[in-house]
């Protein structure tokens, strides 16, 4: 179960983490950005958010890949 679990994790985060690297406009609103700062350190601030919670991801898709090879030695 923890193996289907993981492969489903791994594939779902990485997508994920590749539409949050491109600035996919559907997660704007899950972002938390003070929408009062001036127009270039906004669009600064949008850049890095989105880059973090990219690279946020895949961390998160390679501690699945961990849990992944856990599950799998253990059912070996």
């Amino acid at each position: 179960c923890c193996s289907i679990l993981s492969v489903w994790g791994i594939i779902m985060l990485v997508i994920l983490g590749i539409f949050l690297f491109t600035h996919s406009v559907a997660f704007a609103e899950d972002l938390a950005i003070d929408e009062k700062l001036p127009k270039i350190e906004f669009l600064t601030e949008i850049n890095r958010k989105y880059t973090q919670a990219a690279y946020n991801c895949w961390i998160a898709a390679c501690l699945y890949v961990v849990t992944l090879a856990v599950s799998v030695h253990q059912i070996y």
